[in-house]
């Protein structure tokens, strides 16, 4: 058993003075007030863990690129004590039951935090669909433009329109990667190393057309749909309306769409490309707005780490790239310092924990609650970190957030009642658990 007190507890939506008690990876007890026997975290806040639900771990296949031991300590060095795996960087590609057999069987004994994962649509694979909800995965994800990887090819609307009506049956989540390619040209090729030009290679009117698509057959299949890392502004709207017409529509954007812009990116610097690609800072400020007014549900990574030579450092080619941010390690501070001028803490907490906790049906995450899992980041929100390669736990060190000053500070993170990481260190590893969605 275990006492830990704050005068910032997040405590049904608000920050107070209380002292919580954790016994067998639970919370026990909640006592407003601090307490002098208890583990004493002063100003800090102790709030849910937090969760982010669009990961690359890349295992099994492709572990070179990362893997469930590295990003889980980053993840864990974050704060963040769930992520949730995409289906499609491993090699084989989840999108068979045997394919997710074979990823649950590469986690074992590599978790330092709780893991989800999400099976794959691909042409061809909607025999396999119910399967995948059967094996426990926490929704399906699919792409409309080339994923990057060979092995998981984009879907058509009429792939969709056959795999939509299954899915809807079992009430998880569709989740879209929204671009619809049109034939336009640009010049991306002929100067590979300007990121306008690649800025202009991915247009927001891919973005547009893409999710006004997905609203129409969401309405036409009443089937649960998530737009991910929402970058195009000019969607917001149409997605403000789908949700007050009642359909069952979210949608994320992630950290480097509030933190970085268009306008700061240098040429040749590579480690800012991701798809859809960071765009302008008047455009950037509106996801912001957009998260403050409920449009957008909460905020995720992405996390997409490739080695040095797939990232094309040294030629500092757009076009040849891998298109991937690593950042699982810096969500909070990240999403923090982007938010905290419009946001009050009250507004941000639940970004992080309550609202994707509740995306992937954890009903013990999320919130700190009698009988929820103890699960518990420990945070200064006015300590500022600069990051460093030396202090960087996934695999490679390459991000746009190394040496990037931002507010938010974490001191502890603790999962199923044991802290895994504080000090600058992994203290206990491997105590995460499969999230299987029952």
């Amino acid at each position: 058993m275990r006492k830990i007190t704050s005068k910032r507890c997040w405590i049904d939506g608000q920050l107070r003075a209380a002292t919580i008690t954790i016994d067998q990876g639970q919370i026990a007890a909640i006592d407003l007030g601090t307490n002098t026997t208890a583990q004493d975290f002063g100003n800090n806040i102790i709030m849910p863990g937090i969760l982010d639900v669009h990961v690359h771990v890349n295992e099994p296949g492709r572990t070179e690129w990362e893997g469930f031991e590295t990003i889980t300590q980053a993840a864990a060095a974050g704060g963040i004590t769930s992520i949730v795996d995409m289906p499609l960087n491993a090699s084989p590609v989840s999108t068979t039951v045997e394919a997710f057999k074979l990823k649950l069987e590469a986690s074992k004994n590599k978790m330092n935090v709780n893991c989800g994962f999400y099976g794959g649509l691909i042409p061809g694979n909607s025999h396999e669909i119910e399967g995948l909800i059967k094996a426990g995965v926490l929704g399906i994800k699919c792409f409309l433009t080339h994923s990057g990887i060979d092995e998981f090819p984009n879907v058509t609307e009429k792939d969709l329109d056959i795999a939509m009506p299954i899915i809807a049956k079992y009430n998880i989540p569709l989740l879209v990667h929204c671009e619809l390619e049109d034939g336009f040209k640009n010049n991306l090729q002929e100067i590979p190393g300007s990121y306008s030009a690649y800025l202009d290679s991915r247009p927001k009117k891919w973005e547009n057309d893409a999710i006004s698509m997905m609203i129409h057959l969401c309405k036409k299949h009443q089937c649960r749909v998530h737009i991910v890392h929402v970058s195009s502004a000019e969607a917001l709207k149409d997605i403000e309306q789908a949700k007050a017409d009642g359909l069952p529509i979210s949608a994320e954007t992630c950290a480097q769409y509030l933190l970085f812009n268009a306008e700061e990116i240098p040429d040749n610097s590579t480690i800012y490309k991701c798809a859809p690609p960071i765009r302008e800072k008047a455009n950037n400020g509106q996801l912001k707005n957009a998260l403050k007014s409920g449009i957008l549900d909460f905020i995720t990574t992405d996390h997409s780490p490739a080695p040095e030579r797939l990232k094309e450092i040294e030629s500092g080619s757009f076009h040849k790239a891998w298109g991937g941010i690593a950042g699982v390690q810096f969500l909070l501070p990240a999403a923090w310092q982007s938010l905290n001028s419009i946001l009050k803490l009250e507004e941000f907490i639940p970004l992080l924990t309550e609202n994707p906790a509740k995306f992937i049906h954890q009903d013990k995450k999320g919130k700190i609650a009698i009988g929820f899992d103890a699960d518990i980041t420990i945070w200064n929100p006015e300590s500022s970190i600069k990051p460093t390669e030396q202090g960087i736990f996934f695999k490679h060190k390459i991000s746009p957030y190394i040496g990037k000053t931002m507010l938010g500070e974490v001191l502890e993170t603790i999962v199923s009642g044991e802290t895994v990481f504080k000090n600058n260190s992994i203290l206990k590893s491997h105590q995460g658990k499969w999230l299987i969605q029952a």
